[in-house]
């Protein structure tokens, strides 16, 4: 059997003992393993190198995400801009108007009897919360009478259609938002003393040929001479009445006989329909509210729901195809780096760099670039959005969650691109990267 040189046992102790830490007499080894001294600030630096080292990849890159992110930001408030201005004008148009009308009720005697509207109603319904001006409407019969701008009639004459006679309260005019033309509104004063004055509609006016009141002209119902005090337009509510003359209810009551009012017509605060519906009737009549029959807009309208959630569909799926085209531009530049920086990651290897820290590498630096996209594209869209609604004379809307979460999102968006590439660059070889990038 060969014996082994105790001179080459005694190298190998050697070296054995070379080997080994040196040791205290009487101390522990240190069983702890070397830390790591790749830190956290070695990372930002070569990733601070990896951005900063080549501004054009870094612009292309960041373009991107800034085009994606300001996109979904733009689309987004955009859609809760017009979402704003569609419901403004459904309010405007429909949802801030109120009818009361008298219910009919069955006597005793089987008879149907209609309910009366008090003459006070205005003053009652305007104590509620959400309405906010409140008018009385009555429909005057006057038989065969005839309404005509001079005393006399002449048989000659072509006969013309009389206007119709309307008698209300002095808060129609708001209640029903119409405009003074020319002149005034009769007042309370005018009502309660039943004076005979009158407001011409402006077609009605044109009609009888009245189109100034400072000489204050008079109009004759039969044979009882009314003075013009003002013509009125607008009347959203009830565009008939510009057709009709106008006159104080105390002067209907004392003149004509008119035993009640049509209707109460009612302008509501927006989403005050509802409350409205149900404290109205009791307002008007405690003992029996069932006795009146209320129109009033639901809080709530479908179709402004509907064309509401169909613009924010459209608009969020505009968004988020040009976040994933941002997306996608990020992941191509980040494998394009990848391609290019081969022989730097073989380098890195080859000095002892795992693959995990080259991974964690191009993640921060994808994050990184994806933050930096997300917050100057959240800005840019902030900005688009507050200029073009300014120029249309609309009132922006932004919401500030939004914003500051698409430029989070900017950030996902590199991490969700990176992770490929990243993973991609940790599996080269040292080898291959060496030989690739010679």
């Amino acid at each position: 059997m060969r014996r082994r040189s105790p001179l080459r046992r005694g190298g190998d102790a050697g070296r054995t003992r070379a080997a080994a830490p040196a040791v205290a007499d009487g101390a522990q080894p240190d069983a702890t393993p070397r830390a790591d001294r790749f830190t956290a600030q070695d990372l930002l630096v070569e990733v601070s190198h990896g951005i900063g080292g080549h501004t054009g990849r870094l612009v292309m890159t960041t373009l991107g995400t800034v085009l994606g992110i300001a996109s979904l930001v733009v689309t987004i408030g955009f859609a809760q801009t017009a979402a704003g201005q569609i419901s403004r004008q459904f309010d405007a148009v429909a949802a801030t108007q109120a009818v009361v009308e008298p219910g009919t009720t069955d006597s005793a005697n089987g008879e149907v009897a209609t309910t009366m509207l008090p003459w006070d109603a205005p003053d009652r319904v305007e104590r509620l919360n959400g309405v906010e001006r409140a008018g009385l409407i009555g429909e005057v019969s006057i038989g065969e009478e005839r309404i005509t701008a001079v005393p006399v009639n002449d048989p000659s004459a072509a006969e013309a259609l009389s206007p119709a006679l309307v008698a209300t309260s002095p808060g129609l005019l708001d209640a029903v938002r119409g405009d003074v033309t020319a002149g005034r509104y009769f007042d309370p004063g005018h009502d309660e003393r039943g004076d005979r004055v009158a407001v011409l509609g402006s077609r009605a006016a044109e009609k009888l040929g009245i189109n100034r009141v400072d000489r204050q002209p008079s109009i004759f119902i039969g044979e009882r001479a009314y003075t013009v005090i003002g013509i009125v337009d607008g009347m959203e509510r009830r565009v008939d009445l510009l057709d009709s003359v106008i006159v104080p209810l105390g002067a209907a009551r004392s003149d004509f006989g008119l035993p009640s009012a049509s209707e109460l017509q009612l302008r509501i605060a927006p989403g005050a329909g509802s409350l409205v519906a149900k404290q109205a009737p009791v307002a008007l009549d405690p003992n029996a509210p069932e006795n009146f029959d209320v129109q009033a807009p639901r809080s709530g309208s479908t179709l402004q729901e509907n064309v509401q959630a169909d613009i924010n569909v459209v608009f969020l799926i505009l968004g988020v195809i040009a976040l994933l085209a941002g997306g996608l531009g990020i992941a191509n530049v980040t494998l394009l780096s990848v391609s290019e920086r081969t022989g730097e990651i073989g380098l890195r290897r080859a000095l002892g760099a795992t693959r995990r820290q080259i991974a964690r590498q191009f993640m921060v630096e994808s994050i990184v670039i994806g933050l930096l996209g997300g917050l100057i594209g959240a800005a840019v869209g902030v900005f688009a959005v507050v200029a073009v609604a300014l120029v249309q004379q609309w009132t922006p809307i932004v919401d500030l969650p939004m914003v500051l979460g698409a430029a989070l999102l900017g950030a996902v968006v590199g991490l969700a691109a990176g992770a490929y590439p990243a993973r991609k660059a940790s599996r080269i070889e040292p080898i291959a990267a060496l030989r690739a990038g010679v």
